[in-house]
């Protein structure tokens, strides 16, 4: 089983050395991934607007610039984004910036793409959100055209290029894999016809082998192999109304590795820990944090092996 690790920005506070640190302790301990997520702004809570998952002020890096500099201080560890909502960026330039991630970092790059929720971000941007969904099923093939193809040509509804150039190209070519995040019924046809994996959001439930399976479905009516998909779980902790943040759950690291042996069961091949919550839940500082999550990849390895 492979094992990302989400990281906490949370410790950018403690300076760039300490995020450099943690990136540095998370490749040694032996994670597979450091995956960042994206938001640009949060929007306040106002009458009208949708109440988010996360506190408005929660500290978010920009992913790519953020993976930018780990991948200049690492060597092995792979590089993702979970998820980089993507209909709200130019995809052109997403594709750039995706490749020269790839070529500097020696081919160590996997792009998560979703869609968001924030309808207050896509005005930020100046982007489309009514049309959000529409647009990514064309940047997603557009990304692996730039990433493939000498002279670029694509004619869609949303974007178009005709005879470009994009160099160099990554050393994975237009085969960075693309995984596709969300939980809807749309999301999971977009994971099967379009993406090269599916990222699960929320609590590992029944409701996700059915989700799997309608995934790999999807796969197969869009004429693709399911059998070469790959599906990530997060270790979310279950719901506990007398510890509502998770933050008995995420010092504990035998519940920990419990989750995860319960994705496996389920049908997913990787598992994604969230490193702020283990920095919320006791180890509010670089060097504590990097302890925990020794001792928590320790007991997850003892419980589901190593990918």
């Amino acid at each position: 089983m492979k094992l990302a690790l989400q990281f906490p920005a949370i410790v950018y506070r403690e300076g760039p050395a300490a995020v450099a640190r943690v990136a540095l302790a998370a490749e040694s301990i032996g994670f597979d991934e450091i995956d960042f997520f994206d938001h640009v702004v949060m929007g306040h809570l106002m009458e009208g607007r949708f109440a988010g998952p996360y506190p408005t002020e929660m500290p978010i890096l920009e992913p790519m610039v953020a993976l930018g500099f780990i991948a200049a201080r690492t060597e092995r560890i792979g590089l993702g984004i979970e998820v980089l909502i993507l209909p709200q960026r130019q995809p052109a330039l997403v594709a750039k910036q995706i490749s020269t991630l790839d070529t500097l970092s020696a081919g160590r790059v996997r792009l998560g793409v979703g869609v968001g929720w924030q309808e207050c971000e896509y005005e930020a941007l100046g982007t489309a959100f009514r049309k959000r969904g529409r647009m990514i099923d064309e940047a997603i093939p557009l990304l692996r055209t730039c990433w493939s193809q000498k002279s670029i040509d694509f004619e869609g509804t949303f974007y178009r290029a005709t005879k470009l150039a994009m160099e160099p190209k990554p050393p994975q070519g237009g085969a960075i894999p693309i995984w596709v995040g969300g939980n809807s019924p749309v999301a999971l046809r977009r994971a099967g016809a379009l993406g090269d994996g599916w990222m699960a959001n929320g609590a590992i439930t029944e409701k996700d082998t059915a989700a799997i399976a309608t995934i790999k479905r999807h796969a197969e009516e869009a004429g693709r192999d399911p059998e070469k998909l790959g599906f990530q779980a997060q270790i979310t902790a279950p719901p506990n109304p007398e510890d509502p943040f998770g933050r008995d759950f995420h010092s504990r690291p035998e519940r920990i590795a419990a989750v995860a042996r319960s994705a496996r069961e389920a049908g997913f091949g990787w598992v994604a820990l969230n490193a702020s919550a283990v920095y919320i839940a006791g180890a509010q500082n670089a060097d504590a944090l990097c302890e925990d999550l020794g001792r928590i990849h320790e007991r997850i390895r003892d419980e589901v092996g190593h990918g």
